[in-house]
């Protein structure tokens, strides 16, 4: 094996260990977040870094299961949600 494929090795193992331990540490809050939508109500998990993030990314899972169409879903995502209970991982 030459030269330059071990050094492209290394190189990919110390790239995927960084991408696996960046993934691990990056989601240290949960938040269970309920909204209703049309007389529907769904409740969702999300995990981020980011408070707002991760509401937002709950809402945005619950609103696909209660809307149909673009319309539908950007008027979801704008209405305050039911709960919201967040915590540390």
């Amino acid at each position: 094996m030459g030269r330059t494929t071990k050094a492209t090795i290394v190189f990919l193992a110390l790239m995927v260990g960084i991408v696996v331990y960046r993934s691990m540490t990056i989601t240290h809050l949960e938040c269970d977040v309920c909204v209703t939508f049309q007389g529907e109500q769904a409740c969702r998990t999300a995990a981020s870094g980011d408070r707002k993030a991760t509401v937002e990314s709950a809402v945005t899972s619950a609103c696909a299961t209660l809307a149909s169409g673009m319309t539908e879903s950007i008027r979801c995502q704008n209405t305050p949600p039911d709960s919201v209970t967040c915590r540390q991982r």
